[in-house]
C-alpha cells in the first residue's frame, strides 16, 4: 500500500553494504533498486514503480549478489550488512538486455527498430540506455496481438503494448482502491481485463488514470497523446478543481495542455481523479471569452432568458458589443466609483473567487474595503462551510482543520459525516479507502449511502435533518457510559457541565425513531470512537449547509472534545474544503465580517492595524453576506444601504445561489455589474461589463488548500486573444476607483502582493516566503520561520482559543425551515458528482468530463420510483415552492426513501431554482440541503445537451 509518510517519522537505521566494487549506505527495509538509485546507479525497472509495492515479476532488474546461485530482482530485496551486489556484472547485464530485448519483439510499429524517441515509454527508455536492439528472428516470433480498446473517453487501452507487469492493477486495487482491473487467464492467455472483461468504456472505471500513470509502456494511455510523446515543456503546478490540492504536472505542446500527470505532491503523493487528470482542456474551449464586452445600449436584463442565451453562449453579439480594454475598464471602474460617490459605500458590493489563488482574493478584498469603502465582500464560502467556520472559531479558535486528510493513516476509526468524499474528494478517498485496507473502522454518517459506504464498518442512514439528534445520542452514550476523557475534559475543555445537562434527554433510545438509527447501533460507534487509540471526524457540505449548520459543527466539536480525539495524529476535526482555494480565500480576508487572518472587523484593535497598514480609514461594522447583498440590491430606493452596484470575479450567484429566481432577479436589478470571467456564465448574461480573465493553468499563484497547505501553481500557456491574469484586471478596477496601488515585478506583481499578504497573515505564514514557496511547492501552515517545516497537527497542547480552552456549546433540536407535506412530500437534497465541479461552468465545457456525464440526473430510490410508476430513464418534474426543473430519473438504492438527490451542476436543470434561502443565524448559510419538492411523472425537457454537443 502506497501509504503517504508522516512527516515527523524518524530515518530508518543506516546500513553499509558494496554495490558495483563501492561501499555504500543503505536503510533497513530499503531494496536494492532504491538504495542503488539514492546512490547514483540506475538499473533497469519496469513492474517497480516508486512509491507502488514491488512485485519483482519483470525481472528487469535482476543483479549478481555474491554467493548465491540466481541472479535477484532487486525491487523487491532488501540491503543487508554485507552485502556484495553486482548491477553491472556481465551475468546481470546480460540477463537484463534479455529483457529489454524479448519485451520489445512483442511491442507493435516495428519496435526492433529503436528510435531515441520511441513511442513505447519506459520500455524504449531503458532499452535506449542499454543500447539494446530487438533482432528479426524474435521479431517473428512474437506474440499475435489483441485489438485495442477505444471505447473510453478518456483513455486507450491497446494491448498489444502490454507487457503484463500489473503495475496497472496495483494502481487500481492498491492506490485508488476501486477494483476496477484485474488479470485474467492463465500462461500465453493470460491479460488484463476490466470487470469481467468488459471494455474498459463500459465498466466501472472512475477514469481516475491512475492506471495511464503507472504504465510504462503506452498500454494505457491518455487518447489525447495518441501519437508523438514528444512536448515542449511540463510545467509544475496544482490542481483547479478541489480543496484537496494536488500537485501535478502539465504536459504542454504548440500552447496547448495535451495531458496531466500527478506529482509527489503532500496531499496527493502522484495521485489524481478524474477532473484533475482529464479536465483540463475546459481552456481551449471555443466559448472561452478572449475580448471585453459592454451590454448593447438599451439592451434589457431578463432572467428568464438566461436558459435561452447558454444554449448560444458562442454568440453573445445579440447581447453585448465588443470593447477596448481602456473603454471597458473606463466605463466598469467608472459608474462604480460614481454609485459609491453618490450613494455612499454600502451602495456597492463584491464577490471575489474560490477558484482563484491566494494574491488575488486579498486583493479583491482589499479593493472593496479600500476602494468601495465597506466590507461588502463575500466568496463561496458562504455558500459551503460558513456554518463550519462558524462553530471552529468559536469552538477552537480557528477555522482551519486541526489534523491533514492522509491523516487517516493514523486513524483507528474514521468518522465520514455528511460528505461524499469518493465524488466530490476522490484522492483524499483513497486515503480512507486505503486505511480501511489495513484494519482502520469507517463510519459513514449520512442520508444518502454512498460508494465509500463499500468500504465502511458501520452505516449510519438517519433521517435528513436529524444531525443534531443522532449527534447528541453518540455524545449521551460516551458520557453516561463512563467513556468521557475526564483528564481532557477538565485540562483543555470550558462549558461541560452545561453540555452534560442539556444531552440529558438525548439518549439513544429516545433519539432512535427520531434519527433512524437502532439504539444499539448509536452505542456501538459511541463505544467505538471513545474507545479507539484515534478517531477523526471529517465533514462536508452535508453537515453545514442546513439552518442548523453552526449545531451540527459545535456537535462535532463536542464529541471529539469529550472523548479526547483531538490534538493527536489520526484524530481531529477535518471540514474537507470544496473549492481548490476555498481555505486560501477565507484566508486572504474574502468574508464580509473578517480581515485576513480571521480578525472580526468590529475588533477595534484589528481595525486599526489594518487601517494603519492600508493607510485608508476603514469601515468598522460587517459588510452583508452573499444572499443578503441579493436582498439589498432588491432593497427599497428608499433603503440608504441599498446595492446598486456589484463587481464579481469568478463566481457564479445565478447558478449558485438559493432560490435563483430571486438571486437572477437581483441581479438583473442592479444599476451596474461588472463580471470578470473566463465564459458567459449565467451571472455574466446580466452583466453591463464583462472582462476576460484567465484560467488557473494561464496564471501563476499560490492556493491553499484543506490540508492548510500553502501550494505553488505555475503558469503553463498563454491566455487567448485579449484576456488578461484577473491580478492586473483588479489593479485596473482599483485604480479607476482612485486607488494608487504599486505593485511590481513578474506576472503583475504576484511575489509583491503575496508578500504584503504574508505581513497581514505574519501569526500563520510568516515563515513561507514566496522565495520557499518557489522552491519547496507545497508548505504547511502553521509555519512560522523560515526553518519551520510547518505543523500538520495543530492543538497538541493548547486550542487557538483566548485562554487556550476548546468552548463547548451545546446544541438541540432545530427543524428544517421547511418541512415536507401533502403538497410537497418530498425532501431535496442537492449536491456534487464526481465528473462535474461547482456550477459546470469548467468541468461541462471538458470534452471528457461532459462525454461521461452531458445530461442532468435525478436519483430516488427503487422503491419510491415503483409508489409513483415510474421507471429509471423517466422524464420527472420536481417542484418546490420556488421553481421546478424537468430532467431524467436514475435509479439509486443509495438514496433514502421520501428523497431525491440533484446535482446543482447544471443550468437546464438548475437544483437552486426549488432549493430555499433560509439561513443558519450564525454562518448565515443557506439550507440547501433541505427543502420540500414534489415529484411528478412527464414534463417538457430543457435542451439538455453538453456544451461540446450543443456546438456540433
Amino acid at each position: 500500500m502506497n501509504a503517504p509518510l508522516s512527516p515527523k517519522l524518524m530515518a530508518p537505521p543506516k546500513i553499509e553494504f558494496k554495490l558495483n566494487h563501492q561501499t555504500v549506505l543503505g536503510f533497513e527495509g530499503e531494496s536494492i533498486l532504491n538504495a542503488a538509485k539514492r546512490n547514483g546507479v540506475d538499473i533497469p525497472h519496469l513492474c517497480y514503480k516508486e512509491g507502488m509495492r514491488a512485485d519483482g515479476n519483470c525481472r528487469a532488474c535482476v543483479v549478481e549478489i555474491k554467493g548465491e546461485r540466481t541472479l535477484a530482482p532487486s525491487c523487491c530485496r532488501n540491503v543487508s550488512p554485507g552485502l556484495e551486489v553486482s548491477s553491472q556484472s556481465l551475468r546481470a547485464q546480460k540477463s537484463q538486455e534479455m529483457v529489454l530485448e524479448l519485451l520489445l519483439s512483442d511491442m507493435p510499429d516495428n519496435g526492433y527498430k529503436w528510435t531515441e524517441q520511441g513511442q513505447h515509454g519506459e520500455l524504449s527508455d531503458w532499452a535506449h540506455k542499454l543500447n539494446v536492439a530487438v533482432r528479426p528472428e524474435l521479431k517473428s516470433l512474437s506474440r499475435e496481438q489483441p485489438a485495442c480498446d477505444v471505447s473510453h473517453p478518456a483513455m486507450a487501452v491497446n494491448l498489444d503494448a502490454c507487457i503484463q507487469c500489473n503495475r496497472c492493477v496495483r494502481a487500481c486495487r492498491e492506490e485508488q482502491v476501486n477494483d476496477v482491473i484485474g488479470y485474467a487467464h492463465r500462461g500465453a492467455n493470460s491479460q488484463i481485463v476490466f470487470d469481467i472483461e468488459d471494455s474498459m468504456g463500459s465498466s466501472s472505471c472512475v477514469a481516475c488514470g491512475e492506471c495511464v500513470q503507472a504504465c510504462p509502456t503506452g498500454a494505457l494511455m491518455p487518447k489525447t497523446q495518441i501519437g508523438s510523446q514528444v512536448v515542449d515543456q511540463k510545467v509544475d503546478s496544482v490542481c483547479p478543481f478541489c480543496g484537496v490540492g494536488c500537485l501535478l504536472t502539465y504536459n504542454v505542446k504548440d500552447n496547448k495542455i495535451v495531458s496531466v500527470e500527478g506529482r509527489d505532491g503532500p496531499a496527493n503523493h502522484n495521485r489524481l481523479c478524474v477532473k484533475g487528470r482529464f479536465g483540463f482542456d475546459y481552456i481551449q474551449h471555443p466559448q472561452r471569452l478572449t475580448v471585453p464586452l459592454i451590454r448593447k445600449a438599451g439592451m434589457a436584463k431578463d432572467p428568464a432568458l438566461i436558459g435561452a442565451l447558454n444554449r448560444n453562449a458562442a454568440d453573445w453579439s445579440s447581447v453585448f458589443r465588443e470593447a477596448t480594454w481602456e473603454e471597458a475598464l473606463a466605463l466598469g471602474a467608472g459608474k462604480l466609483k460614481q454609485l459609491r460617490d453618490t450613494h455612499g459605500p454600502k451602495s456597492l458590493a463584491g464577490f471575489g473567487s474560490a477558484k482563484g489563488s491566494n494574491e488575488e482574493a486579498y486583493l479583491f478584498q482589499k479593493l472593496v474595503r479600500t476602494g468601495f469603502g465597506s466590507n461588502n465582500v463575500d466568496h463561496c464560502t458562504r455558500l459551503c462551510h460558513a456554518s463550519s467556520v462558524s462553530a471552529l472559531l468559536e469552538g477552537v479558535g480557528s477555522a482551519a482543520v486541526s489534523n491533514q486528510v492522509n491523516d487517516v493513516e493514523h486513524a483507528g476509526l474514521i468518522f465520514i459525516i455528511g460528505s461524499n468524499p469518493t465524488a466530490n474528494h476522490p484522492v483524499a478517498a483513497t486515503w480512507m479507502k486505503n486505511a480501511a485496507k489495513r484494519g482502520a473502522k469507517i463510519v459513514l454518517a449520512d442520508p444518502r449511502i454512498t460508494d465509500i459506504g463499500k468500504h465502511a464498518w458501520r452505516t449510519l442512514q438517519f433521517k435528513p435533518d436529524t444531525d443534531v439528534a443522532m449527534l447528541n445520542a453518540l455524545i449521551y452514550t460516551v458520557i453516561e457510559e463512563g467513556l468521557a476523557n475526564q483528564e481532557f475534559i477538565q485540562t483543555r475543555a470550558n462549558n461541560y457541565e452545561a453540555l452534560k445537562q442539556n444531552i440529558q434527554g438525548y439518549s439513544p433510545e429516545v433519539m432512535a425513531p427520531i434519527c433512524g438509527i437502532p439504539a444499539e447501533t448509536l452505542r456501538e460507534v459511541a463505544r467505538e470512537f471513545a474507545t479507539s487509540k484515534s478517531a477523526m471526524v471529517l465533514w462536508g457540505m452535508g453537515i453545514s449547509q442546513h439552518v442548523h449548520g453552526t449545531d451540527n459543527a459545535r456537535c462535532l466539536i463536542a464529541l471529539v472534545t469529550v472523548t479526547g480525539q483531538i490534538g493527536k495524529p489520526g484524530s481531529g476535526l477535518h471540514p474537507l474544503r470544496g473549492q481548490n482555494n476555498v481555505q486560501g480565500a477565507s484566508d486572504a480576508g474574502l468574508i464580509p465580517m473578517m480581515y485576513p487572518n480571521y480578525q472580526p472587523v468590529s475588533n477595534p484593535d484589528a481595525h486599526d492595524w489594518f487601517e494603519k497598514f492600508w493607510n485608508t480609514p476603514l469601515d468598522k461594522q460587517p459588510g452583508y453576506t452573499v444572499v443578503e447583498i441579493m436582498h439589498k440590491a432588491l432593497a427599497e430606493d428608499t433603503d440608504p444601504h441599498k446595492v446598486r452596484g456589484m463587481y464579481i470575479m469568478g463566481e457564479n450567484p445565478a447558478m449558485s445561489d438559493p432560490d435563483l429566481n430571486h438571486a437572477r432577479h437581483a441581479l438583473a436589478s442592479l444599476e451596474h455589474l461588472v463580471v470578470q470571467d473566463i465564459f458567459m456564465t449565467e451571472t455574466a448574461w446580466l452583466a453591463d461589463v464583462v472582462l476576460p480573465a484567465t484560467a488557473w493553468p494561464e496564471k501563476t499563484g499560490t492556493v491553499t488548500n484543506t490540508d492548510r497547505m500553502v501550494q505553488m501553481g505555475r503558469q503553463a500557456v498563454q491566455a487567448p486573444g485579449q484576456a488578461k491574469a484577473d491580478l492586473w484586471i483588479i489593479q485596473q478596477i482599483a485604480k479607476g476607483m482612485g486607488l494608487n496601488w504599486q505593485y511590481a515585478g513578474e506576472h503583475h506583481g504576484v511575489p509583491a502582493v503575496y508578500e504584503e499578504m504574508r505581513q497581514a497573515m505574519h501569526e500563520v505564514i510568516s515563515g513561507i516566503s514566496w522565495e520557499r514557496l518557489v522552491r519547496e511547492s507545497s508548505v504547511t501552515y502553521p509555519c512560522l520561520t523560515d526553518e519551520d517545516p510547518g505543523e500538520p497537527t495543530v492543538f497538541k497542547e493548547q486550542f487557538a482559543t483566548a485562554d487556550g480552552r476548546v468552548n463547548l456549546v451545546p446544541a438541540d433540536i432545530i427543524p428544517a425551515n421547511e418541512r415536507p407535506d401533502a403538497q410537497f412530500p418530498f425532501v431535496l437534497i442537492t449536491g456534487r458528482q464526481l465528473e462535474h465541479w461547482h456550477t459546470g461552468s469548467m468541468t461541462r465545457r471538458a470534452t471528457v468530463l461532459d462525454a461521461i456525464e452531458p445530461e442532468a440526473t435525478a436519483s430516488m430510490c427503487g422503491a419510491d420510483l415503483l409508489a409513483l410508476g415510474i421507471s429509471a430513464g423517466d422524464v420527472v418534474t420536481l417542484r418546490s415552492r420556488r421553481g421546478e426543473v424537468c430532467l431524467v430519473v436514475r435509479r439509486d438504492d443509495g438514496t433514502p426513501q421520501g428523497a431525491v438527490f440533484l446535482p446543482f451542476a447544471y443550468y437546464e436543470a438548475a437544483a437552486n431554482l426549488l432549493t430555499n434561502a433560509a439561513l443558519d443565524p450564525f454562518g448565515k448559510i443557506p439550507e440547501f440541503k433541505y427543502c420540500a419538492i414534489s415529484v411528478e411523472a412527464g414534463g417538457q425537457l430543457a435542451a439538455s445537451l453538453g456544451f461540446f454537443q450543443a456546438l456540433k
